[in-house]
């Protein structure tokens, strides 16, 4: 299932994420998933495992053109004029279908400028933001030529980001949820509504909350190293979800994130230098 962007790109709406997986995992990871369908992989700068998502997409055999490949610039690189060359050249791949931003601080306004000219070279197909929120997405959406086509944020059913996606939707923005399944909390994960779901569609509960992200059209990259999950994560479309099924969980939103972004985290990413691993 794809999602249209604003700027014409289609994009896939579930994928594989990448974030805290070693390089041996990532390779691994993204080839299973690509072998069992995903097009959409999404991975980092800082997660230090581009080489291996690469080697990963290699192996499965699949045309590059089928892959949608997500990658983000670490703040410490925002001011490098090679660093979306630096990144391709990791990934060992011509361009990139969706490059981000990864923290809202250092030169993100200057960093923004070089993605919108990578656009219009041809090395990138589409731009957005990560964890770009308040005040920092305010000023991209005042200065930028070329809007932000996707904003990766944490989103799931204790935090559904309704505010954010009003604002959003003006520029005909999408989400793209990570924590889709809120960090492994077990009382998100067990609340009685996704129990009774998961028995009513013969589902886990975790296909339940992931298919409220596709129904509420959030755009989710669920992260696994086992391939049954790989696969179980994907098996999503085969069943819908009713208005009223959709409001209840709906109502479980209590504002609740696991990451807060503060800023003393804000000025640490912008002084931490990518480690050597990420070339492994």
């Amino acid at each position: 299932m794809n999602i249209t962007l604003n700027n014409g790109v289609e994009m896939p709406t579930i994928g594989l994420g990448t974030f805290m997986m070693s390089p041996a995992d990532a390779e691994e990871a993204v080839y299973n998933a690509i072998k069992c369908g995903y097009r959409l992989i999404d991975t980092a700068n800082g997660y230090m495992n581009e080489r291996a998502v690469g080697r990963g997409i290699k192996k499965s055999g699949v045309p590059r053109n089928e892959i949608f490949l997500e990658t983000k610039l670490w703040p410490t690189v925002y001011s490098n004029p090679n660093a979306i060359e630096e990144t391709l050249e990791r990934l060992d791949t011509d361009y990139i279908d969706l490059l981000l931003l990864h923290q809202p601080c250092a030169d993100y306004k200057g960093a923004y400028k070089m993605m919108e000219q990578a656009v219009r070279d041809g090395k990138v197909k589409a731009i957005g933001l990560s964890n770009f929120e308040g005040e920092p997405l305010k000023e991209i959406l005042e200065m930028c030529e070329i809007k932000p086509a996707v904003i990766q944020v944490e989103a799931h059913p204790y935090f559904g980001q309704k505010e954010l996606k009003e604002e959003l939707a003006k520029n005909d923005i999408k989400i793209q949820a990570w924590y889709p399944l809120g960090h492994g909390d077990k009382s998100l994960g067990e609340e009685e509504v996704f129990t009774r779901l998961a028995e009513k569609y013969n589902k886990s509960n975790a296909q339940i909350i992931l298919r409220w992200h596709i129904q509420s059209g959030h755009i989710i990259i669920p992260g696994s190293r086992n391939p049954e999950h790989i696969k179980d994560n994907a098996n999503i479309f085969d069943f819908e979800l009713t208005n009223d099924e959709m409001n209840e969980i709906n109502a479980l939103d209590k504002n609740k994130r696991y990451y807060e972004p503060k800023p003393e985290l804000l000025k640490m990413y912008a002084s931490m230098e990518l480690k050597k691993e990420l070339d492994v």
